[in-house]
């Protein structure tokens, strides 16, 4: 450094190379955010990482987001991973699409605390909900022109305020966080089934030769449940496709509400459907399709004043290494079990296990 520079210019230029430092550092660590939320349209995973991301930048003990919940509703609800808030689970948090919140956020991208957004959208009742959690910093995620979520910050470990840069940092995880929210949910779009909201059968395919390497990587079990609705044709026919696809719709509802939160679940194509069960045996895929199995039956489908009952039949197989060597072994025999289903009278579960003779 220059001798003839002064004592006060020496302190000045130092801050500046540390600002200088710090802005590339932080600019350094963005790229790195950006990479890890890009890296998954699985939507769990990318709200976790979101969240985990916000946590330990800001060094805070809770986080939670607003999502729409799926493609169809335009509510804005809190994802259940939320960390460290203390809730009431009987309680669904939402933030209603239309509400003045919402238009506010979306038109005024920056961070605001509780107490700013009471001054500004005073005897609000959306922020009632805010209210509820009672969260230190409300950050809007913001994605081609609309609001893709709202992250909630609670509790940082050094007790300081934000400061303008950190919420400004927070922003720019915000945007990036916003654009890899849109591309999972084009994603989901993508391989939804828009009627029934299940995975379409080419995803189905490729999630189950996914998990079938899992399988074989991790040595843990796996099973695959088939099922199809009895006498499906006599809905057409009686009463017309209208409600064959409420039939359908009821189904599929049945078979979200009954399954593990780590299966996928899919329309195999027209009246049936499929059920891979990662991790699961034959003792946890039998109380799975047991569930289904009750649920439908017992539940009714209301079509032009009649009240129609709805049965299924369901096949079930494990993967097996030895005689699965490809997906279409364990599609036949899962499919194999469900003919014998029919075959028996229906609104029956068959096992088959692996080198059964068909």
């Amino acid at each position: 450094m220059d001798k003839n520079i002064g004592l006060n210019d020496k302190v000045e230029l130092l801050e500046k190379i540390n600002e200088f430092e710090k802005e590339i550092y932080d600019l350094k660590q963005l790229i790195e955010i950006s990479k890890g939320l890009n890296s998954t349209l699985d939507g769990n995973i990318l709200i976790e990482s979101i969240l985990l991301t916000c946590m330990g930048q800001m060094l805070l003990v809770k986080a939670g987001i607003f999502l729409q919940k799926d493609i169809m509703n335009d509510n804005y609800l809190l994802h259940r991973n939320y960390k460290g808030f203390e809730l009431n689970h009987r309680i669904e948090y939402q933030i209603a699409a239309d509400s003045k919140l919402v238009v506010f956020l979306q038109n005024n991208f920056r961070c605001y605390t509780l107490e700013e957004l009471d001054n500004i959208l005073p005897d609000t009742p959306c922020l009632n909900t805010l209210k509820a959690i009672n969260p230190d910093l409300i950050v809007p995620l913001s994605g081609k022109g609309k609001l893709n979520g709202i992250i909630i910050l609670g509790d940082r470990i050094s007790e300081n305020i934000f400061s303008q840069v950190e919420k400004e940092y927070l922003l720019d995880i915000a945007s990036l966080a916003g654009i890899a929210i849109d591309n999972a949910r084009l994603y989901e779009m993508a391989t939804t089934d828009m009627m029934t909201h299940l995975k379409i059968h080419h995803f189905f395919k490729t999630a189950l030769a996914d998990e079938i390497k899992k399988s074989l990587n991790k040595k843990l079990p796996l099973s695959l449940i088939m099922i199809d609705i009895d006498h499906f044709k006599n809905f057409n026919d009686t009463y017309g496709h209208t409600c064959g696809d409420l039939v359908i719709i009821n189904v599929a509802e049945v078979i979200m509400k009954n399954i593990r939160q780590s299966d996928i679940a899919s329309r195999y194509g027209g009246e049936e459907f499929a059920v891979i069960l990662p991790g699961g045996d034959i003792s946890e895929s039998l109380i799975v399709a047991k569930r289904i199995l009750k649920h439908v039956e017992t539940s009714i489908v209301e079509y032009d004043d009649k009240e129609l009952s709805v049965t299924v039949s369901i096949g079930i197989t494990q993967f097996d290494p030895i005689f699965d060597k490809t997906t279409d072994d364990i599609i036949k025999r899962t499919d194999m079990a469900l003919y014998q289903s029919k075959e028996n009278g229906r609104n029956k579960i068959t096992f088959i296990r692996a080198g059964t003779k068909m």
